[in-house]
């Protein structure tokens, strides 16, 4: 098996998220990450999945998104194409060895009270496992971590590609009448 990231552009309208995890629910994948959020543009959302999968299933996952009435773009995120990052937010009860921790992996202290300190990173999915690997035996009391996120380097966007491919954003709205369903 094998990590894949993807990056889907999506009308932002109700019930999509629904409509995609079962997608992956239908098949018996199992997500790994999945982060959905807003783009530039208010009636998009893009959504990030992170699967851990072979090739084939691969393509065929990807097919099946790609029949959904409201997925507008799919492009799987490689390692040396785009920029991948999650957040991390994390309380520890060992205030010193977690200060000296922050200041080795440069991350911020978010918040601290007499019995414990809250810390925040942003970073590759390896370092913040690096990051929680050090601090777990210093009594991780709680934390919260994002899904992945991630976005292509340099100029090219996912919306640039997926408009020049697809026709223009325009086309899509004259769906939305019908987006409510699914295929």
């Amino acid at each position: 098996m094998a990590i894949h990231t993807l990056a889907v552009l999506v009308e932002n309208s109700p019930g999509v998220l629904a409509r995609v995890a079962s997608l992956f629910s239908r098949r018996g994948y199992n997500i790994d990450s999945l982060a959905v959020g807003p783009t530039e543009n208010p009636k998009v959302s893009r959504m990030t999945i992170v699967l851990n999968l072979e090739g084939h299933a691969l393509d065929q996952v990807s097919a099946q998104l790609f029949k959904l009435v409201n997925v507008i773009g799919i492009s799987e995120m490689k390692d040396v194409d785009s920029l991948k990052r999650e957040i991390l937010l994390v309380k520890v009860a060992n205030k010193a060895a977690t200060k000296e921790i922050a200041k080795k992996h440069n991350v911020s202290i978010a918040d601290e009270t007499d019995s414990t300190i809250s810390i925040e990173a942003v970073g590759s999915s390896t370092a913040i496992e690096a990051l929680l690997t050090e601090l777990k035996p210093h009594g991780i009391r709680e934390l919260v971590q994002s899904g992945l996120v991630a976005i292509e380097r340099g100029a090219n966007t996912l919306a640039d590609r997926t408009l020049s491919t697809m026709g223009t954003a325009n086309e899509s709205e004259s769906n939305s009448s019908t987006a409510d369903y699914q295929n």
